[in-house]
């Protein structure tokens, strides 16, 4: 996979850590220049400079995906410093909040969950279009397994990931025309929420593994990225409006 994205550029949201960073990485290292946009410089950062000691061309843009304003000057930044637009990879997610039911649920866990997940993936794809055009581009949302099949104990983030699915199915037919690819990827993959979960659970671990035909939980950097790649590649040329579950095989009904 090592130059399917030369001379291509990515902006990738929260790739501070986790998903969003293995993402990057991915997209890096098959030769795309990318962007990284987090809301928080100690991780962005970081993030940034570990992909240019890998030889890599990259850069931070501190960006709440839930600001306007910011996502433009993430966009405005992206094509001064490199001069078009390729690749959009919506990760960032606002915290789901402890499981339960919908009745417990705090009103301010739903406004930061829709923001960050279904606002932010419409100012994105608005700010970003008329760069997508010019070079044929492509949009990838990271939505989640519980959007297509919900979830009894996150009701709430289970719908905005659900509504994720449907703004990318309107948008990959009203872009079609214009060549833009609008693709999803659903990942189980470790994440530092996970690890943090596993720490105070001993046994999460191990009950996850059993339930997953594979036998393991993703890496986001080998698992999840290299889908990325391929899904921005033309590799996925014929392919748009579709969500591609990386989950080893956990949920075989979607």
């Amino acid at each position: 996979m090592t130059r399917l994205l030369a001379d291509k550029v990515a902006i990738v949201t929260g790739a501070g850590q986790g998903v969003g960073e293995g993402i990057a990485r991915a997209l890096a290292d098959a030769g795309a220049a990318v962007v990284i946009a987090a809301r928080r410089a100690e991780n962005g950062e970081p993030a940034a400079a570990a992909l240019r000691e890998r030889g890599h061309e990259a850069s931070f843009v501190r960006c709440d995906v839930t600001i306007e304003a910011d996502v433009a000057a993430t966009i405005e930044h992206t094509i001064d410093t490199h001069g078009r637009l390729d690749i959009v990879v919506h990760n960032a997610v606002s915290p789901p909040g402890p499981p339960g039911p919908v009745q417990a649920v705090d009103p301010d866990v739903i406004t930061a969950q829709i923001a960050t997940s279904t606002t932010a993936s419409y100012l994105f794809a608005r700010a970003a279009h008329p760069h997508l055009v010019a070079n044929r581009g492509t949009l990838i949302l990271l939505t989640s397994p519980a959007g297509m099949e919900g979830s009894g104990n996150l009701p709430v983030y289970a719908t905005v990931k659900g509504a994720q699915r449907g703004l990318l199915k309107s948008l990959a037919r009203e872009w079609g025309p214009d060549g833009i690819r609008v693709n999803a990827i659903a990942p189980v993959a470790w994440t530092p929420a996970m690890t943090t979960a596993t720490q105070a659970n001993p046994t999460l671990q191990a009950r996850l593994e059993a339930r997953t035909p594979l036998g393991r939980i993703g890496d986001p950097e080998t698992d999840i990225g290299p889908v990325a790649v391929f899904l921005a590649s033309d590799m996925a040329r014929h392919m748009t409006g579709q969500t591609m579950a990386v989950d080893g095989g956990r949920y075989l009904g979607l």
